[in-house]
């Protein structure tokens, strides 16, 4: 959503900056509050876009990772765009939608993946565009969170990949118990307010931190290209189908899952200093050469900044593994929700 909806939430106590919003005016008591609270945060960071057209399911089938065709009417999934090389452009999540199909993704790509996407319609009845600028996406998690969005929408949310369409937004129930909320602009300001009465306002890195808390990670600008999808470990949350036919990439994706293990992998890890997405690692067994990257990064609750970064698996569990340069920040690896190595 574009400034007027930044707006809106400034008007709500909102500290915006960089297109997004920073706090709510406490942003070391919403970072402490978001691991076990209930918190709504605005994901202004992230755009929208709608597929559709008669032709839109067998047209996405033939684009992503993840199996399109046996995506129902009330479900999601998380995906990858990738290029010919096998390189995730973008990750995203996708739902059904009754005129189609939704994809949410970094921001910073949407026009990118918009784009890239039409070159392929070719003479297929398929439609792209861009509604970043009209949807507002709103993330929920914690104890609550659940309720109140039921409350809010007038019916349940079920378990992880769910999707419930009421008149003014839709709900798509994530793993580790969060939601993803896309909200029409008209109704937008009503569904927040109705949402932050029993769930408190965080800032937008609040929901970062979670998505590296559940190691689900979001390809940026800054990284766009740099992986293959199993590097991100979007195989392991079921981003990808080797039962599925061709789309870009597939080859290199089909031969990295059974010409053996992957010998890279994407792990949590804390570390001292702030960090960015794209930043390179280094590890003291391959010397001055970088040999990973971070995904993401975040203020950590526990203090200095978490990542989730890509790296060789025997620097990650074998040896040590710093931010920048060798002799930088040392990185600690943290637990993840499923298994990596």
């Amino acid at each position: 959503m574009p400034e007027p909806w930044l707006t809106t939430l400034a008007a709500r106590g909102a500290r915006c900056d960089g297109g997004m919003v920073q706090s709510f005016g406490d942003p070391q008591g919403e970072l402490a509050a978001t691991p076990a609270g209930s918190v709504v945060a605005d994901l202004s960071n992230l755009g929208v876009l709608a597929i559709g057209g008669d032709d839109a399911r067998a047209f996405l089938q033939g684009q992503l990772t993840c199996d399109v065709a046996a995506l129902g009417p009330a479900s999601g999934t998380l995906g990858a765009y990738c290029s010919p090389q096998g390189r995730v452009i973008a990750s995203f999540f996708l739902w059904a939608a009754p005129d189609g199909f939704r994809m949410a993704l970094a921001r910073d790509l949407a026009q990118t993946v918009a784009a890239r996407l039409r070159k392929f319609v070719l003479r297929a009845r398929v439609s792209v565009a861009d509604r970043s600028q009209d949807l507002a996406l709103l993330g929920l998690s914690g104890p609550a969170a659940g309720t109140a969005l039921a409350a809010t929408l007038g019916s349940p949310v079920p378990g992880p990949g769910a999707v419930v369409h009421a008149s003014a937004a839709t709900a798509i129930a994530l793993p580790g118990g969060r939601f993803l909320v896309a909200a029409e602009g008209a109704g937008a300001a009503g569904i927040w307010d109705a949402l932050a009465r029993s769930l408190r306002p965080v800032g937008t890195r609040c929901w970062t931190w979670l998505d590296i808390r559940d190691g689900v990670p979001l390809v940026t600008a800054a990284t766009s290209e740099a992986f293959v999808p199993q590097m991100a470990n979007l195989d392991l949350l079921g981003g990808v189908s080797f039962q599925k036919g061709c789309y870009p990439g597939q080859e290199v994706v089909a031969r990295t899952q059974y010409l053996g293990k992957t010998k890279r992998r994407m792990f949590r890890a804390a570390v001292t200093a702030e960090a960015q997405p794209g930043e390179a690692l280094f590890s003291e067994d391959l010397g001055d050469q970088a040999s990973g990257t971070v995904v993401l990064a975040a203020p950590s609750p526990d203090g200095g900044f978490e990542v989730l970064a890509v790296a060789p698996v025997a620097s990650m569990t074998g040896s040590v593994v710093h931010l920048r340069a060798l002799g930088g920040p040392v990185l600690r690896v943290l637990a993840l929700p499923y298994p990596v190595a």
